[in-house]
């Protein structure tokens, strides 16, 4: 489960791959640990080791948002359609556990759980054997070094955030040679007039930014150009979305709803679609519009996500203040 270690352990400090491999050590800790304990006799320490677990959801996040596309750029895009439908596959597994742990359905739990285990081991040998050599072979050091913060947005299983790659230095410039453009304080001279009014780059980005939906532009080329980074995505996005395909960004199994609703848009058969689903005990309303110019040409399509549970629960009304004093 480890042959591609010891490259990996050469690798300069904190390199992406290591990462994951530091991730892998977990893994297959907490895997030997789960697969040891008996729920009948703790479950306590079960759940505990099955929560632990689950964060690999955020390993599989960074692949298909950060890995998964750069390995695209370079002509590889099996991952981004075999490996993703396998997160899918697990992820279902998790879903089902949990259901089964909720009503701690003991045998439920004994009959299923082997099934996750094994599943993840397949993954993490998969890994090991194509996956990170391959991405080794194909994808430069300038690529490794943009993914920082990308990861960073998504986040990592491991218990402590792994430091910046490469490591930042701090370089000191003498003054008569500071030849950097900085921003000026705001002003006309600094802002573009839409349509309502106007606002400096700065204010239209803190906009997007604490709108209390997650929004990504499709342009008319079927190309991510644009994602807002909120604080709290219902979906997780980085910045290596930019410039997909957005049939890549989608799961394999739900990807030919999203490619119907481009093409209707695109030949103006259709201008809204709207869906809602439950996510993660949430409620989630998922919206695309067409984008077109003053002479009505496509232009794109914007793919909006609320979390609308608090919303549903709204009765009344409420003038007042109240809870501010």
């Amino acid at each position: 489960m480890n042959s591609f270690l010891p490259e990996v352990e050469k690798l300069p400090k904190n390199h992406p791959v290591q990462i994951y491999y530091q991730e892998s050590a977990l893994i297959q800790d907490v895997l030997v640990e789960l697969y040891d304990v008996d729920p009948t006799k703790d479950f306590q320490k079960y759940f505990n080791l099955f929560n632990e677990l689950t964060t690999i959801e955020k390993r599989f996040a960074r692949k298909e948002n950060q890995l998964f596309p750069y390995l695209e750029k370079h002509g590889w895009e099996g991952p981004s359609q075999g490996m993703w439908s396998f997160h899918d596959n697990l992820r279902d597994q998790i879903r089902l556990l949990n259901a089964y742990n909720s009503e701690k359905n003991i045998t439920k739990i004994v009959e299923n759980i082997p099934y996750l285990i094994e599943g993840i081991k397949r993954l993490l040998i998969i890994e090991d054997t194509r996956l990170f050599p391959n991405a080794m072979e194909l994808l430069t050091e300038a690529d490794w070094k943009e993914f920082y913060t990308g990861d960073e947005e998504i986040g990592w299983m491991l218990p402590n955030k792994p430091a910046p790659y490469p490591t930042l230095e701090e370089e000191y410039i003498h003054p008569s040679k500071d030849f950097k453009e900085r921003k000026l304080s705001f002003s006309t001279e600094n802002t573009f007039h839409y349509d309502e009014g106007y606002m400096t780059p700065e204010q239209v980005n803190l906009l997007l930014k604490f709108l209390p939906v997650d929004i990504t532009y499709v342009d008319e080329n079927d190309k991510v150009i644009f994602y807002n980074r909120g604080e709290d995505r219902v979906f997780p996005r980085s910045k290596g979305i930019i410039g997909r395909e957005v049939k890549f960004c989608h799961p394999p199994k739900s990807v030919h709803l999203v490619l119907r609703i481009v093409e209707e848009f695109k030949v103006g058969t259709k201008d809204v679609a709207e869906f809602w689903i439950n996510f993660k005990g949430r409620t989630i309303h998922i919206r695309y519009f067409a984008i077109r110019d003053k002479n009505k040409k496509y232009r794109g399509v914007i793919e909006m996500s609320q979390d609308v549970t608090d919303i549903k629960k709204l009765e009344g009304q409420k003038r007042l203040l109240n809870d501010w004093d």
